[in-house]
């Protein structure tokens, strides 16, 4: 995805889901083993959220994109993001797919970390 694609979904993604409630902690968090595209906070739960541009589902959908590999990376960015914190809050994973025709679709924790 270009850069600018994939900026333009991350927006999209991060707007939809501050009208749910949720509040943007940051975006783009990197450390030398991955990339979190948002980190968010719902209620008194973190939320690490992977942002999905797909243009058809013929490779599949945004959820099933994130295979073990990628959650692997998700899950390590996650902890090193973590470590920086003095306070441990409730954390999980979501998955925010978007369509061509901006169609979303949000999978609220997505997947575990076991």
């Amino acid at each position: 995805m270009s850069r600018l694609r994939g900026k333009k979904a991350e927006d999209l993604a991060c707007c939809y889901l501050q009208q749910q409630g949720l509040k943007l902690v940051t975006c783009n968090y990197h450390c030398r083993h991955g990339e979190i595209d948002l980190i968010m906070l719902d209620d008194d739960t973190l939320a690490f959220i992977e942002v999905c541009l797909r243009n058809n589902q013929r490779y599949g959908s945004a959820l099933e994109s994130i295979d073990a590999h990628k959650r692997r990376k998700l899950i390590f960015t996650a902890n090193h993001y973590l470590q920086q914190k003095t306070h441990l809050p409730a954390t999980r994973f979501d998955v925010v797919g978007l369509h061509d025709d901006n169609a979303l679709e949000w999978f609220c924790n997505a997947f575990s970390t076991d």
